[in-house]
């Protein structure tokens, strides 16, 4: 069964914070680091990894990430990882 990870990164040098999902972790961190050339997170870098939930679906995942997204779930990362 293929597990589906909810993160948030935060770049200390910009103050900036990025919450996405994927079932590769480790392969999404390093596109994000190294590997892509464009987007949101190419010009932040370098990002750490410093929150992770694990989900059984895809499903679940992708309403966790849109919870952390929203207004309130910004709120909660802000609290919770004092970022």
């Amino acid at each position: 069964m293929q597990e589906f990870v909810v993160y948030i990164m935060y770049s200390e040098r910009h103050n900036k914070r990025y919450t996405g999902f994927t079932s590769n972790l480790i392969d999404r961190f390093r596109s994000h680091n190294k590997l892509a050339h464009k987007g949101f997170t190419v010009k932040y870098r370098p990002w750490k990894v410093v929150h992770v939930e694990f989900f059984d679906s895809k499903k679940e995942a992708m309403a966790r990430e849109k919870f952390l997204k929203s207004g309130v779930g910004r709120a909660w990362v802000r609290e919770a990882l004092s970022l």
